[in-house]
């Protein structure tokens, strides 16, 4: 007989997530389990977010409201996407026979299909590209969304939620800087929590524009906790969808009146041709490692380990960096 809302006996998302893992760790090895808590990790960001408390409220509506909060992380590619839904459907199924969530809850989860091609590929943004995109919304688009929006992402190599959570107080003009923090409890986040938080310098170029911004293109509102947000529209503190449908925007060719392959412009599509948010956080890490900008210097601005840099965000060629290597011993 399976098990409805009134057969269950109440657990809080926290307490359900460590019997969870502990039941794991009886017939897994520790990088199983270790992979269990990073994808439940977001499943608790998200109960924090969405004030759930207890696991019996959750519906196979609210099971598709996380999917799609998931899917609305740049970070998450379509690979991470499929991992991330398959450990926590069992978690679902899991939760079922512990009378948690109704028994056949994990089976309203739809797992995303993964094509050949989403596998492997990791768009990248060209600095050449990035170079003749900044050189011509500097010349003009001066201190508009689309320009400091696009330099700032390419310059610090923030990811969309710590471009989403920047309010005016964070930016220090003076000192030509910004300060990333972590506000779960005030509606922005950042991917690594507390550990993400860090000051990161800005070029006097971009503070300028920056400013700029500010004095000349900024709506004077505030966000729904009474927060000044520095990336804003009309109604408040600018999405992270809408920050990624700008930066679709402005990475297509057909942006700067070159031909656009199969491009269906309009608010709502995207070219082939343009490049997300994380496209750019991807060609910014290379380019800073392409100027010999030391790896640890790169990982402590980017906020990325050395180990997943190598992985997924160093897309220096061999050439270049045996050349680069080839410098190095040049001066010994």
């Amino acid at each position: 007989m399976s098990t409805d809302k009134d057969d269950l006996e109440p657990l809080d998302p926290e307490t359900g997530v460590e019997l969870f893992l502990e039941h794991k760790a009886t017939d897994c090895t520790d990088s199983t389990v270790r992979n269990h808590r990073y994808r439940m990790k977001k499943f608790l960001n998200w109960c924090d977010a969405e004030d759930i408390d207890n696991l019996n409220h959750l519906s196979g509506r609210d099971v598709q409201r996380f999917r799609l909060w998931i899917a609305d992380d740049d970070d998450v590619n379509a690979l991470t996407m499929k991992n991330l839904m398959s450990g926590f459907r069992v978690f679902l199924k899991w939760a079922g026979s512990v009378e948690a969530v109704p028994e056949n809850l994990y089976s309203k989860l739809m797992i995303p299909r993964v094509r050949r091609s989403e596998q492997s590929s990791e768009k990248i943004l060209e600095t050449e590209r990035a170079e003749e995109l900044l050189e011509h919304l500097s010349r003009y688009e001066y201190a508009s969304m689309h320009h400091v929006l696009f330099a700032l992402l390419w310059e610090t190599g923030i990811r969309i939620g710590a471009a989403n959570s920047l309010d005016l107080t964070d930016v220090d003009f003076e000192s030509e800087r910004i300060e990333l923090v972590h506000r779960p409890d005030q509606g922005t986040t950042l991917k690594n929590g507390k550990s993400g938080e860090r000051l990161i310098a800005l070029s006097p170029e971009l503070t300028e524009a920056l400013k700029e911004h500010v004095e000349t293109f900024r709506h004077d509102v505030a966000d729904a906790h009474g927060r000044d947000p520095l990336l804003t529209t009309e109604q408040g503190r600018m999405t992270r969808s809408t920050i990624r449908r700008k930066v679709y925007q402005v990475t297509a060719p057909c942006y700067l009146r070159k031909s656009c392959p199969d491009c269906h412009q309009g608010q709502d599509k995207k070219c082939q041709e343009a490049v997300g948010p994380h496209a750019i956080r991807r060609g910014s890490i290379t380019h800073f490692l392409t100027e010999d900008v030391p790896v640890e210097v790169v990982s402590d601005r980017m906020n990325v380990s050395r180990k997943v840099l190598d992985k997924h965000y160093d897309k220096r060629s061999a050439e270049v960096k045996l050349e680069q290597r080839r410098g190095y011993l040049d001066e010994i």
